[in-house]
């Protein structure tokens, strides 16, 4: 099963043959070989990747894309005597704001510069202006630029006080070591189709049994209630409310098992970082400079510079393309800037060949 390029973003990105291979049979919804057989391990071994305790812990699946996922544990876990606060400093932080004006959630948005971190300062700032907090949301790996967010120095700022900690790890999760239950999160959110390597269709919610047991009859949508979702997998030993996305489970059980055989997410973290390396020391060698500096970026997605005015980006794109690699254009206002990925399927001798080919077209 060749490729025809090379996906170099955040997600969808390049997954094995395997994993691909692995949508090629039907299943059935209703089925013991499929809830049982592949739909409960892969709660369990979610689970297990993140180190944590059945007895304290538990995950929950959810058809769409990621953001359904973030929208259903905002609109579940806050309720309407709650003050939420968003700590942002790109397009996915602030997109928690939108969730939470459609759900007339009551809440307060700090939001930073694009190339600003969410450090423990900013938390600790935001929450003496808001003392009425009882959840507080962000984003670990903010893809609109390549920021890592401090989730562990935040995690410090909220100890003893009681308030819910909601992590978007959307782009982190399963390529950057987290620590769910030393940091205290209580709602952590990824997709199938980022760092575990799966293809995209649904996501899923890895939370504190007590904070899920909480959200029952919180939900503002039927068909993103995460209590009924979860009770129902847990009582129907993984049978979902509404219609499973059967292939993409499939295939993401499979990724899941090419996970742990890598090593798990130390392993994959080492390999992501080692793309990340190449990539930055080659891309810096051909004359682009990377927006952010080597302390604020993480090894999930890059952004760089425009190297001139006369660069254009659709040329440059469409020449990758044509060689067999897909990059990202950028996203922040204040730079002209594109973005290239280093995690998927993906290795050093990768982004090498990606270096090669951008030789040739600039």
């Amino acid at each position: 099963m060749t490729r025809n390029y090379l996906l170099l973003t955040p997600g969808p990105l390049s997954t094995s043959a395997t994993v691909r291979e692995a949508m090629m049979q039907d299943w059935c919804t209703w089925d013991k070989d499929y809830n049982e057989g592949i739909v409960m391990p892969l709660r369990r071994g979610l689970l297990e990747v993140a180190g944590l305790d059945e007895e304290r812990y538990t995950t929950v699946l959810l058809q769409g894309s990621g953001t359904y996922c973030v929208e259903a544990t905002i609109g579940a876990s806050v309720g309407p005597q709650d003050k939420l606060l968003i700590l942002a400093n790109g397009a996915y932080g602030k997109r928690m704001a939108q969730i939470a004006d459609y759900y007339n959630i009551s809440y307060a948005l700090v939001s930073l510069n694009e190339t600003e971190l969410i450090t423990g300062e900013v938390a600790r700032k935001a929450l003496e202006e808001h003392p009425d907090t009882t959840h507080l949301s962000m984003v670990h790996s903010e893809t609109t630029t390549g920021l890592l967010n401090h989730i562990d120095e935040v995690a410090d700022v909220l100890k003893g006080r009681d308030i819910t900690f909601i992590v978007d790890a959307m782009s982190s999760f399963g390529g950057v070591p987290i620590d769910i239950e030393e940091l205290g999160i209580d709602f952590l959110i990824s997709s199938a189709n980022k760092c575990i390597q799966g293809v995209p269709g649904f996501g899923f919610i890895i939370a504190r049994k007590d904070k899920m047991l909480a959200t029952k009859g919180n939900a503002r949508s039927l068909s993103l209630d995460i209590y009924a979702q979860w009770e129902t997998m847990e009582q129907g030993k993984g049978k979902w409310r509404f219609t499973s996305p059967t292939h993409v489970v499939r295939a993401f059980y499979q990724a899941l098992q090419e996970l742990k055989e890598e090593g798990g997410i130390a392993a994959r973290h080492h390999r992501y970082e080692e793309n990340h390396s190449v990539l930055v020391k080659g891309m810096r060698e051909l004359g682009f400079t990377p927006l952010l500096s080597d302390d604020k970026q993480g090894c999930i997605i890059t952004s760089f510079y425009y190297p001139s005015q006369k660069f254009d980006f659709q040329d440059f794109y469409n020449n990758l393309k044509a060689k067999g690699y897909v990059i990202y254009p950028g996203k922040i206002s204040e730079a002209d800037t594109f973005r290239i990925g280093t995690i998927g399927d993906v290795y050093p001798s990768d982004i090498e060949g990606l270096l090669s080919a951008i030789r040739t077209v600039i």
